[in-house]
């Protein structure tokens, strides 16, 4: 998990914010890729509106961004080096992909300090 917990907790706390759920899967031809999403999250994270980020992956990949507003996910869409990433996405490192975006309106967790 790569959530930066105190700015999400801060925002949280007076605001609703919206996830981008990116579920994939990968073709068999994954060169670069591993480098390029590293790439992608250091400047997901210097973007404005940018909260955090969660990913996991097997034979399904499923990466969460967390985002302030619909505009911030506009312009991180839009992005010039973002855009050459989901092009080379397409591709060559993509099956399948899928985008839902969503407004998170309530959270809540479960964490064993044991």
């Amino acid at each position: 998990m790569k959530i930066n917990p105190k700015r999400l907790e801060m925002y949280m706390k007076n605001n609703n914010y919206y996830a981008v759920i990116f579920t994939s899967t990968h073709s068999k031809n994954t060169k670069g890729y591993l480098e390029k999403a590293k790439k992608m999250e250091k400047l997901a994270k210097k973007q404005k509106g940018f909260l955090g980020i969660e990913s996991a992956r097997n034979e399904l990949g499923i990466t969460i961004s967390y985002w302030e507003t619909l505009e911030d996910i506009k312009n991180w869409k839009a992005q010039s080096d973002h855009l050459v990433a989901q092009r080379k996405g397409i591709e060559q490192w993509y099956d399948w992909y899928k985008v839902r975006i969503c407004k998170v309106e309530r959270e809540y967790e479960f964490l064993n300090n044991k």
